[in-house]
């Protein structure tokens, strides 16, 4: 009994001690996600691969505990996504799944009596970016971000990001005969956790005046030869035919401007550069046996947006342009580059800019617009009636690669960060109609309507690919969301 009461002491003591110390403000927010749609995407192969119907839910969950204006600590909790009849995400029968996940966690601190802030840990980092979302990084990630205000209208904020550590199992590779594909009969095993970080640093610098505003931003990554075998953005070369490097730089530049000095005119342009560096060539069957291309990639995209804010609606155009692939497959890529986009111009091919979730994940999520460019019209927020609006987009998309690539790419179906691959013989035409109604102040209710008219050549396809086959692409869905 003693001891009881002696260990009750020392912890009143110990929690007086800490509230004493400070005040601790917790607040609390929230959104619940309830999804229902079918779809069929896939632009190049027959129905019947995957399920239509999809019924999904997502949970997140944010608890910011402030000590002051000036130290805080956040962490943001994800349950879901959880399929509905799935046992893997939870929703099966009895439920009970095990998908908790911690998406963000991380303290934001300013330094004494300075414009110096900090955050650290888990977070979200989106590059700078206007004119249909970031083409190369929007994601969460482990690292440090400072910012320090020179004045109200110009900062600097430094970025150091580590995606990738530690994820590397290793492997057993077979060597390949380069001119046959034949096995050699020897193997080379790589060591587990070696080569496999990822580094990013970047340099932003945001000016905002009247009616306009521009931010300078550069990037500098390192990359581990392993990270590719991890993250699968790039080919895993065959031993004994690469450069032997260890490490390759990579490069991004952007420029993203808002000008709305003319209001209600507004209009955002965004320019992006990348440069991944060569890890040796790789070997891939080709069409005439093994065939050698080279692992570089670099590539550009420009992109705009022009909107006149009306009282009934948001009319808009916009447009983009993304360098292609060459016709020579031993120089690499030169498709823009990219660590982890959003490309959300539109709601079908790309991101949704209302909830950012799909109930189908098609070609949603992880879209550079790289080899490809476009034009579209829409009118977005359209309201004629109270707490019920409307967005209506078109968009044309054609293809930058160059037409003798077909017999390289095979099927064009590359999905990821690549989406569809199009020659500049290929075309798409995507309509998207989504409504949304707020029924209350908290919950919200979005019917989504997508249509993807294709224009792909498919006699020159056909030629380099077996499985395919050219169709049109369809979606429709409805999302609850309540928020808090």
């Amino acid at each position: 009994m003693k001891r009881i009461v002696t260990l009750a002491l020392a912890a009143g003591m110990l929690f007086g001690s800490v509230a004493g110390a400070s005040a601790i403000d917790f607040k609390m927010s929230g959104q619940w996600l309830m999804g229902f749609g079918a779809a069929d995407g896939s632009l190049t192969r027959s129905t019947g691969t995957s399920d239509e119907f999809q019924a999904l839910q997502r949970v997140r969950l944010q608890l910011v505990a402030s000590a002051s204006e000036n130290l805080s600590g956040t962490v943001y909790f994800e349950i879901g996504d959880t399929q509905w009849g799935n046992a893997a995400t939870g929703g099966a029968l009895g439920a009970d799944g095990k998908i908790v996940e911690v998406k963000r966690a991380y303290i934001d601190w300013r330094v004494p009596s300075s414009d110096l802030s900090l955050r650290m840990g888990l977070q979200g980092v989106i590059l700078p970016n206007v004119a249909g979302g970031s083409a190369i990084f929007d994601d969460d990630v482990a690292g440090i971000v400072a910012t320090y205000a020179f004045n109200d209208n110009i900062a600097l904020t430094a970025l150091w990001a580590r995606p990738y550590n530690d994820n590397y199992a290793g492997e057993r590779i077979e060597i390949l005969n380069p001119f046959t594909g034949a096995s050699t009969g020897q193997y080379k095993t790589t060591t587990p956790n070696y080569l496999d970080n990822f580094d990013l640093f970047a340099l932003m610098l945001p000016m905002t005046f009247d009616g306009f505003g521009i931010t300078p931003w550069v990037a500098y990554g390192l990359e581990g030869r392993h990270v590719a075998s991890v993250d699968g953005t790039r080919p895993v070369n065959y031993p004994g035919k690469t450069s032997g490097k260890k490490y390759g730089n990579i490069i991004y530049a952007g420029l993203p401007i808002t000008i709305n000095a003319f209001d209600p005119l507004n209009i955002e342009i965004d320019l992006n550069y990348g440069y991944a560096e060569s890890f040796g060539n790789y070997y891939a069957p080709g069409v005439w046996g093994m065939k050698r291309f080279g692992s570089e990639r670099s590539g550009f995209l420009a992109k705009a947006l022009v909107e006149y804010k009306a009282d009934w609606g948001v009319p808009g155009l916009f447009g983009w342009y993304g360098s292609g692939d060459d016709s020579n497959v031993k120089n690499g890529s030169e498709r823009l580059p990219t660590i982890s986009a959003c490309g959300n111009f539109t709601s079908f091919m790309g991101d949704d800019p209302a909830t950012g979730w799909s109930v189908w994940d098609g070609y949603d999520l992880m879209l550079s617009y790289g080899g490809t460019w476009g034009i579209g019209a829409q009118i977005r927020d359209m309201s004629f009636i109270e707490n019920l609006s409307h967005t209506l987009r078109v968009a044309w998309w054609n293809g930058t690669n160059s037409t003798s690539m077909r017999k390289y790419v095979g099927n064009p179906n590359l999905g990821g960060d690549q989406g569809i691959y199009l020659t500049s013989n290929d075309a798409l035409v995507e309509v998207n109609l989504d409504s949304t109604w707020q029924i209350y102040e908290n919950l919200a209710t979005t019917v989504q309507l997508g249509y993807i008219g294709n224009m792909m050549d498919k006699d020159a396809w056909r030629k380099h690919s077996t499985d395919f086959k050219r169709q049109d692409g369809w979606k429709a869905a409805v999302v609850f969301n309540y928020s808090f």
